[in-house]
């Protein structure tokens, strides 16, 4: 079992930036494959973006161009930040971080049901 520790969401106007974080809570945690879903209002879990360990990314076309993933300082496994600029109310929403110790195909990244380790979520809000 991996448990995964999320920070960086809060409230923020339209158009502002938010960094996500996520790690994994043991150095050294069997983690290959990390991701960022949302839940908005009225909508299921929607992957946002993913990273593995080789440094493959999968970014979904309804954030690309606003939001980046990339590694975190995390020590013997992988962690992750995502970076969400211009972010709009439609953005709002409980961010879960996820992770997996296999090296997800990248038809996998932004699929829920492949991954098998859940952070808590942290809650995102723009305002307009």
């Amino acid at each position: 079992q991996v448990l995964l520790v999320e920070s960086g969401g809060g409230s923020v106007q339209s158009g502002g930036s938010l960094r996500l974080s996520c790690a994994p809570s043991s150095p050294g945690s069997p983690v290959y494959s990390m991701a960022f879903f949302r839940r908005t209002p009225g909508n299921g879990r929607e992957g946002v973006a993913a990273l593995r360990r080789d440094r493959r990314t999968k970014i979904a076309d309804s954030v690309k161009g606003r939001f980046a993933v990339s590694p975190g300082d995390a020590k013997n496994t992988l962690s992750l930040y995502l970076q969400m600029n211009n972010l709009k109310p439609e953005d709002t929403g409980i961010y879960y971080c996820a992770a997996d110790s296999r090296a997800l195909a990248e038809e996998l990244l932004l699929r829920d049901a492949a991954y098998r380790f859940w952070g808590q979520g942290t809650q995102v809000t723009v305002s307009s």
